[in-house]
């Protein structure tokens, strides 16, 4: 059986749960979980495949047995509950250990019924059926090599549900989306295509051998450029060159089209679950990348077909980051990405989006502050999959409207009433008219859910921003509840 069916997993709830293996041809194959059992015989490859009733939430750690003839496998201490699949890039594989000021959370960390599955960072040319790592214990001893973002996730769901939280830990740092996909959807979009068409020809012009001999002579060459550079004294040395890496198969390279998807997402296919959790997109803020709001879809849809499970998907926004701009009208990537994000929320069902441009760093693309981010991914999940009638998202633009000399925008979300965090006026609002000329704007909430939005140079105002900027330093519209409002435009200039 894979290696992810093994000791204090967490199995989903009330549900149908699937788990396979390999065994002999044609051999009959039973599992028994308390007092569910079901049997299936392995296909004439010897795979097999059996779904049995989980039943309700269970802390109290139980056996599945598995039997084919006289070859029995028992995992012991399985419990029942939730079960969530977290993805992404760095800012998912950040580990609670990064931060200093988590020291005290770790040592305090004591849930027994939290459990985690860790994957490696690992590639692959074609779809794989298993990986390494190990379910383990939340306590003190096992939370500081967690994702602190799912630590986070997982521990308000475990203090508001009751019930045990399993999360399976599958991210590597600085990929893009298209590398957590599978050549077969990505085929499917023109843009992306192009993509998997440019790694399939370098990988049928890749000669090992000579890529190999070729970065022998690198390496040799910069060896002497170290031997020089120790020589030289320090405050004359300059900035050594980085060590040439080890060659390889375009296929087989982390970040190409697919190979994290057949490495690192694939063994997981059909475990079952409640839903994904994904911190990405900063490899994808990128001029002349194709729009986040066609390839996330995309990866989703992927995902979603193969599990055969139409499964909750909550992602975080991108922080904010980078120097505060101070002009209005700055073209930004990074916003772009973040409005397209946005957007997902309503093309692509059961999406939930966590806004965090409250909590980055100018000069660290990694903030610190992970349990903001964690925890309003939980507020989503309490709210749409777990009925909780809560305040689960910061404000979303809704509509606008265009009202003599301003413009009105309404949003969604604004618990008991929309209001600014810091009691100052307004800030990072936009305004222009048909010149598309954007000023600072004048914006004053006008109602529950409203905002009036103005400039006295502006006497015919035809769209309005938001918060438009890597750093959109001075955003701060708040719901009733803190959670800030997410960036947006009613422009498409």
């Amino acid at each position: 059986m894979p290696n992810f069916f093994a000791d204090h997993m967490v199995i989903q709830r009330d549900r149908l749960v699937s788990i396979w293996g390999t065994a002999a041809a044609g051999a009959d194959v039973k599992v028994q979980f308390k007092d569910s059992t079901a049997s299936t015989l392995a296909d004439a490859a010897g795979n097999w495949r059996v779904a049995f009733q989980s039943g309700e939430a269970d802390p109290v750690g139980a056996s599945i047995i598995v039997t084919s003839g006289t070859v029995s496998k028992t995992i012991e201490d399985v419990l029942v509950g939730e079960v969530w699949l977290a993805s992404g890039q760095s800012n998912m594989a950040f580990t609670m250990n990064s931060v200093p000021m988590y020291r005290e959370v770790i040592l305090a960390a004591d849930y027994p019924g939290i459990r985690m599955f860790n994957a490696p960072t690992v590639t692959a040319v074609e779809p794989q059926d298993d990986i390494d790592g190990e379910w383990t214990k939340c306590g003190p001893d096992t939370t500081g090599n967690y994702s602190a973002v799912a630590f986070f996730f997982a521990r308000k769901l475990h203090q508001e549900l009751g019930v045990p939280i399993g999360v399976i830990k599958t991210a590597w740092g600085g990929k893009p989306v298209e590398t957590f996909t599978s050549r077969e959807a990505l085929n499917t979009l023109p843009a992306t295509k192009k993509l998997v068409d440019r790694v399939l020809k370098f990988d049928s012009g890749f000669d090992e051998q000579k890529a190999t001999q070729r970065y022998q002579k690198q390496l040799e060459a910069w060896k002497t450029k170290q031997a020089e550079w120790r020589k030289t004294p320090a405050d004359k040395r300059g900035k050594l060159a980085k060590e040439p890496t080890k060659p390889k198969r375009p296929l087989n390279t982390e970040g190409r089209p697919g190979v994290l998807f057949n490495s690192m997402i694939h063994p997981f296919v059909g475990y079952t679950m409640r839903g994904a959790i994904w911190y990405q997109g900063e490899s994808n803020a990128k001029p002349n990348a194709v729009p986040y709001d066609k390839t996330l879809p995309l990866m989703i849809r992927d995902w979603r077909q193969r599990w055969d499970d139409d499964f909750s998907f909550l992602f975080v926004q991108l922080a904010n980051f980078r120097q505060p701009s101070t002009q209005p009208g700055t073209a930004d990537d990074w916003a772009l990405l973040q409005d397209r994000m946005r957007q997902l929320l309503d093309t692509t069902p059961k999406t939930g989006m966590a806004v965090i441009n409250d909590v980055g760093e100018a000069n660290d693309i990694h903030p610190k502050n992970k349990k903001d981010p964690g925890e309003r991914l939980a507020l989503w999940a309490l709210a749409n999959d777990y009925d909780r009638d809560i305040v689960f998202s910061g404000p979303l633009y809704q509509s606008s409207e265009v009202t003599g000399d301003s413009i009105k925008v309404t949003f969604d979300h604004v618990g008991s009433g929309l209001k600014s965090r810091d009691d100052q006026p307004l800030g990072r609002f936009e305004i222009a008219g048909a010149d598309q000329v954007w000023r600072w704007a004048d914006a004053e909430i006008s109602s529950t859910n409203q905002v009036s939005v103005s400039h006295p140079d502006i006497p015919k105002p035809v769209a309005v921003r938001y918060a438009w900027a890597s750093n959109p330093e001075g955003a701060n519209l708040v719901n009733s509840e803190g959670l800030p409002t997410s960036v947006f435009r009613t422009d498409d200039w």
